[in-house]
């Protein structure tokens, strides 16, 4: 039996049609997904399905008696309240069965006879056994461990919470109140990996019918039985998982320009007709037959919206010596908590690695002390030659919050006015949206704004956590073939699998307040970590961590010091070359032609000498 019939469903914006005869059909354990670029109306029509938008056209049925729960991302208004109490507030349908059961119960005493009673308490009995039984509080209460919440953090009141945690609290509530009809709208938001995983499986055997809105493509991949594509106001619904619509949808697409290719050709080539023969008499007939031909011919078009899409690279990455970052004997904690001790991580020139942990463990400071934005409880790290480090915050905090996207460009790159709009453009901020100001940006908007900025840089080491924070789906495709193309090296935390899966060429693991190198990207990761945690192991070969960089075997006593040498000789290249650009600090030393094609000379062979140096280095390490 269904749970939901949606049947030609409209919805006008201020007046405006937002989408047109949307319709679909779910029964229990169907998980639609809802595809569309933002301000497609995927929230909208959550909303409406949960009865908080009305309809402006067409009809939606629920079965008699279905239970809703809809997760969006607005903050929980309660705040005094206990993480506990907020949760079981989703629940009160079945608070509601309790007591409709213990007052049927009441009634059976009194009238032992009445047949219709019992046969009441043997469905309301059914339902709460659905939940749960009677130890449905329990149940009700496991979404929160699988989201991320200790049983200390129960009884804390909602305003000692962050945001990320809030959001995650009204997921638990949805969850909890056992739904026939669950809407979720990016429920994938503020989730570390092990929380994605559990949702995954969470939903997948959950009796009831779905429907998401979510930019995680793994996630939609692994949830959803079909999607619902909104397109320019037009609905299009596929039975089927992700991939194979994205596969269709593709498709369609090039076989529709091809069709707006044949009917503008066509066109063009009637109108000719009619143009050149409009006043012949003899050719009367004929005009008005291709008139009509026009008239009645099929519209092939696309919405303007739907012509924006975001597409970047980033340039040619300038060369550095074979270790680009090294840090060893790492110690780090925060607020008395240690988060790493003993650590050592090192990044190679065009090496693009995935940093992977659950929240909590340390990655983003990590990465901030790999940065140089802080330092090092403990250990050290080194920076190799000519290294030109671009850094992605997770929360753009770099753009600042003072002037507009065009002068925060401007402050970052140096930029002309002129060059950073142009620069701005290609990431879909034209004319007017290149001056809006800062604090009125959108989280999409500040994110595709700092990237902005990095592709200007010319970096040829990335360092960029949660890049795809905010992004739609088409701009996380974009960034996921800019990295890929990248030629620097790229040390990348995220929590999008499908982008970890994509970039990353060896993963390393915050495992249990340590360090650990895992050849091979997030799949293979995961396939060694499930064969960890098999009992019995599973008979595969198992990829074997490698907490230290590959040496060679046995170097002998002359070997390593000719290699410690080399060390010094470097040590002392790189010296020199910042001695010299601090001297060519000076304005002076470029006041004439001279000077200027002196000092360049001069900058030039430091340069060449450092690398050299590299050079013999290399080869006596390889």
């Amino acid at each position: 039996m269904a749970v939901v019939i949606a049947s030609a469903l409209d919805k006008d914006i201020a007046g405006a049609p937002l989408f047109r005869d949307v319709s679909f059909k779910l029964e229990r354990r169907d998980r639609m997904t809802l595809a569309g670029r933002n301000g497609a109306g995927k929230t909208t029509l959550l909303r409406m399905l949960s009865g908080e938008t009305g309809v402006d056209g067409g009809e939606l049925v629920l079965a008699k008696g279905t239970r809703l729960a809809l997760h969006d991302q607005r903050p929980p208004r309660e705040r005094d309240v206990s993480l506990r109490d907020y949760v079981l507030s989703g629940c009160r349908e079945l608070v509601a069965l309790e007591e409709r059961l213990a007052h049927l119960e009441a009634e059976m005493g009194a009238r032992p006879d009445d047949h219709s009673l019992l046969d009441r308490y043997a469905k309301a009995q059914a339902r709460l056994e659905h939940a749960g039984g009677w130890d449905w509080r329990t149940r009700a209460l496991g979404p929160l461990h699988g989201l991320g919440f200790g049983d200390e953090a129960l009884d804390r009141s909602l305003g000692t919470f962050s945001g990320g945690e809030l959001t995650r609290a009204s997921l638990a509530r949805a969850l909890a109140g056992d739904p026939d009809l669950l809407l979720l709208d990016e429920p994938t938001n503020h989730l570390d990996i092990a929380s994605l995983e559990w949702l995954e499986g969470y939903l997948t055997g959950l009796d009831a019918a779905v429907v998401l809105v979510a930019h995680d493509r793994w996630f939609l991949e692994a949830v959803g039985t079909s999607v619902l594509e909104l397109e320019a106001g037009r609905a299009r619904f596929f039975p089927g998982s992700w991939h194979a619509w994205r596969r269709e949808s593709a498709a369609r697409e090039l076989q529709l320009g091809r069709a707006i290719d044949r009917q503008t050709a066509e066109i063009a080539r009637m109108e000719r007709f009619i143009e050149r023969f409009r006043y012949k008499a003899t050719k009367a007939r004929q005009v008005q037959s291709r008139i009509k031909t026009i008239e009645r011919m099929p519209t092939y078009e696309r919405d303007p919206r739907d012509t924006r899409t975001l597409g970047f690279s980033f340039g040619q990455a300038e060369r550095t010596g074979r270790v680009v970052l090294d840090a060893e004997d790492i110690e780090l904690g925060i607020g008395g908590k240690t988060l790493i001790e003993g650590g050592e991580l090192w990044l190679e020139r065009g090496e693009h690695v995935a940093l992977v942990g659950p929240n909590g463990a340390g990655k983003t400071t990590l990465i901030e002390a790999l940065a140089g934005n802080r330092e090092l409880d403990g250990g050290r790290v080194k920076r190799g030659h000519n290294v030109k480090l671009g850094y992605l915050t997770q929360h753009s905090s770099e753009l600042g919050s003072t002037g507009t996207a065009l002068e925060a460009a401007q402050r970052a790159t140096g930029l002309s006015p002129g060059k950073a709009r142009a620069l701005l453009g290609r990431f879909l901020f034209s004319g007017e949206e290149a001056d809006k100001p800062l604090d009125g940006l959108s989280g999409g908007e500040r994110r595709r704004l700092s990237l902005a900025i990095l592709v200007a840089s010319d970096s040829n080491v990335l360092i960029l956590d949660e890049p795809t924070n905010h992004l739609d789906l088409d701009a996380r495709e974009a960034l996921e073939d800019a990295l890929v193309s990248f030629e620097g090296a790229l040390l990348l935390v995220s929590h999008d699998r499908a982008l970890l899966d994509a970039v990353g060429r060896r993963t390393v693991a915050l495992e249990e307040r340590t360090l650990h190198s895992y050849e091979g990207g997030w799949a293979e990761y995961l396939r060694v970590r499930e064969e960890r945690e098999a009992k019995p192991p599973a008979p595969r070969r198992q990829a074997k961590p490698r907490p230290e960089r590959p040496k060679r075997a046995g170097p002998s006593k002359n070997e390593r010091r000719r290699v410690a040498e080399l060390e010094r000789e470097v040590e002392r290249a790189e010296a020199s070359l910042r001695a010299l650009e601090d001297e060519l600090a000076d304005p002076a030393r470029w006041s004439s032609p001279h000077l200027t094609g002196e000092s360049a000379e001069r900058h030039a062979a430091a340069k060449r000498a450092v690398e050299e140096a590299y050079a013999r280095w290399e080869k006596a390490t390889t």
